[in-house]
């Protein structure tokens, strides 16, 4: 199945924070072989440079790494792992208080709206956001 691409971020960035929360939400696991190039760009959908330029983006900041004879596998790192992730849900934050901001939402506004949205979801655990 071919992956879902916008139009306001270049693809190789999309498809690096796509494999980012692949990793960070345990659906690739430290130490797992990535699929190839080739066959993770067809898994996508895209031209195989492109895949090939997120996973050497993806290399530098410590998330896979590459064996030259038998491809790229998931850091085993816990730390870098547990740094990308706060990065995407600080991003994430960060686009939802913009959103809520755009609607007029004051803070403790959407400090409640949050609060009841977690309730409605039966998320008995939201306590343990730092709000």
């Amino acid at each position: 199945m071919q992956w879902d691409f916008h139009s306001d971020a270049p693809i190789y960035a999309q498809v690096m924070e796509r494999i980012q929360r692949m990793i960070v939400s345990g659906t690739l696991r430290p130490g797992e072989r990535l699929p190839s190039v080739r066959a993770f760009a067809l898994e996508a959908g895209i031209n195989p440079n492109t895949m090939q330029k997120a996973l050497t983006e993806l290399e530098r900041s410590g998330l896979i790494y590459n064996q030259r004879t038998a491809g790229h596998f998931v850091t085993d790192d816990s730390q870098i792992i547990a740094e990308v992730r706060k990065s995407l849900a600080e991003q994430q934050t960060r686009q939802y208080l913009q959103g809520m901001r755009e609607l007029g939402f004051k803070p403790d506004q959407t400090e409640q709206h949050l609060l009841q949205q977690l309730n409605k979801e039966g998320r008995e655990d939201h306590a343990n956001f730092d709000l």
